[in-house]
């Protein structure tokens, strides 16, 4: 950031008065601008004992596969945009059956909220953003040609849980590289 989105002023980066984090403060009207994470919402969309999952079209990852994801829309809530980017990414409804997890992923700021949906019907079809779209049962998942880390780890944890029979919340970080705190 190099201007204040409220002055138009240039801004520097400083610790502002009673907090601990370097921020970007407007040399001219005071104003603190807060980075934070982004907010990614998905879909694993179900259809019998099927997951439907997309093959980018955009960057990154473009011919990778993943489930229905993408960031979060101001004024949606969390479910209303995992709904949404599983129209968008692959055009087909889903009804949401539970939010079931949320991964942070430290080294690119995002925090992901993945929910299971019950396809509504088994209509889908590629968009501007997945050049294919399909079903696959769980020995046909394409595991070396997934997009990301993110994605691996939810279809583990989904095909582990569909054994047991229980869906409980998972929670973790994944691709922590950070150095360690001293």
């Amino acid at each position: 950031m190099k201007y204040c989105s409220t002055c138009g002023a240039q801004v520097r980066r400083a610790i502002p008065p009673g907090d601990t984090i370097p921020r970007f403060v407007c040399r001219n009207c005071g104003t603190i601008h807060y980075e934070n994470p982004k907010i990614v919402v998905g879909c694993l969309p179900e259809w019998e004992d099927c997951i439907l999952l997309c093959r980018r079209a955009i960057a990154p990852r473009v011919g990778c596969w993943t489930f229905p994801a993408g960031f979060m829309e101001n004024d949606e809530s969390t479910e209303e945009g995992a709904i949404r980017e599983t129209w968008e990414e692959a055009q087909t409804r889903v009804s949401l059956m539970s939010l079931y997890a949320v991964f942070s992923l430290l080294s690119v700021n995002q925090v992901y909220l993945i929910f299971r949906g019950k396809m509504i019907h088994p209509t889908f079809g590629a968009s501007a953003e997945s050049s294919e779209v399909r079903l696959f049962r769980e020995h046909e998942i394409p595991w070396e040609e997934l997009a990301f880390p993110v994605i691996r780890e939810t279809l583990t944890c989904y095909y582990h849980d569909r054994r047991t029979g229980q869906f409980p919340l998972h929670v973790g970080t994944i691709g922590d590289h950070r150095p360690p705190v001293a």
